[in-house]
């Protein structure tokens, strides 16, 4: 049976409540991951997202910040958490849907705004975040396993809107992109978006900063759906949906899905 998976760096799941409603009225995946939530699990609007379907969450929170949460149409097991780089951080949370697979929901320390650790920790938490993620899946490798979510990086070319521009700024260095790659050879994950839109400027996420995000375009991929091998290819009708850039009082990130027939 066919499944859409979604995830979505909501930036205060209630503050967005309406937008989070719309999305699973509008686009209805099966199970949408959501980050940056900023809120402890129980003020999560669980009865209104059940109202519409969606009644069953495992997630984790922290209050004002941070936090993770993955909601479905159908039963989830818990299937635990990890605090990489021991930040004390709610920023990773696992669930198994009925049909076996396994979805990661990882939100990755942003970093700072100086790419370099002797100066700035953050970005050293960020590095040390993705190295420990790395570690563990190598240490206990995936299988039938989805991984999405924030990751901050956006690692090609044309995953950023000027490749030269941004080759010394945080989410695109040489140093994150290689971190990020590690990471994703250590647990054997395709990059589903990119195996189903291999080629192109690709963004999910536009700074508040600019005066029209539309207009100026600077946008980068900062948001992914990875899957291992045994289940990418049956992945497909990868998206990002644009759009919701431009709701009112949106997130700086959008929402990117991927169907798997499985």
């Amino acid at each position: 049976m066919p499944f859409t998976v979604a995830t979505w760096n909501i930036n205060s799941v209630r503050l967005r409540e309406a937008l989070v409603s719309r999305l699973l009225q509008e686009h209805a995946p099966d199970v949408l991951c959501l980050q940056e939530c900023k809120s402890p699990v129980e003020k999560i609007p669980l009865e209104i997202f059940g109202s519409l379907g969606y009644r069953h969450m495992v997630a984790r929170g922290q209050k004002g910040y941070n936090g993770v949460a993955i909601l479905s149409k159908t039963p989830l097991l818990d299937a635990g958490h990890r605090d990489w780089a021991a930040l004390g951080h709610a920023r990773h949370v696992a669930a198994t849907l009925e049909n076996g697979v396994t979805v990661h929901n990882v939100y990755v320390p942003a970093g700072g705004d100086e790419p370099d650790r002797e100066v700035n920790v953050k970005f050293g938490q960020k590095l040390d975040f993705l190295t420990e993620m790395r570690d563990h899946f190598h240490a206990d490798a995936p299988q039938k396993s989805i991984l999405v979510g924030d990751l901050n990086i956006a690692p090609r070319e044309d995953d950023v809107w000027d490749h030269k521009k941004l080759l010394k700024i945080v989410s695109h260095t040489p140093i994150e992109v290689e971190h990020l790659a590690q990471a994703q050879e250590s647990g054997s994950w395709v990059d589903v978006t990119r195996q189903d839109i291999p080629s192109g400027l690709l963004y999910s996420w536009w700074s508040y900063r600019a005066r029209d995000w539309a207009e100026a375009d600077r946008g980068r991929r900062l948001d992914h759906i990875w899957a291992t091998p045994d289940i990418a290819t049956a992945a497909h009708s990868s998206r990002v949906l644009r759009d919701a850039r431009g709701w009112d009082q949106p997130s700086d990130h959008v929402p990117v899905f991927a169907t798997f027939d499985l």
